[in-house]
């Protein structure tokens, strides 16, 4: 089954680009198989609808609204070892 996850950021272009790219190498290291999406906080309730988690910063968790993903605050984008471990939980692994 492929994991659906969701990167957000103001723009949809820095941030959350960041993330997806990280969020992609964890995801090859701990071999879950997922799609990852990067998009702004004006798309993300129709990006995120059948996502299993959506990736953000402090500042963005406001704009997601409802959601049945689980919510991953994620506090240093460049965090290599803060991604693993909270994808890895919220994934089971």
């Amino acid at each position: 089954m492929t994991v659906k996850i969701v990167t957000i950021c103001g723009a949809g272009v820095g941030t959350s680009e960041i993330l997806r790219v990280s969020a992609s190498r964890v995801l090859a290291r701990l071999g879950i198989d997922a799609e990852v999406v990067a998009t702004d906080v004006e798309h993300v309730q129709e990006l995120a609808e059948d996502a299993q988690v959506i990736l953000a910063t402090p500042e963005h968790v406001k704009h997601i609204g409802r959601t049945y993903a689980q919510i991953i605050v994620v506090q240093n984008i460049l965090d290599q070892e803060e991604l693993t471990e909270k994808l890895s939980d919220a994934l089971g692994d």
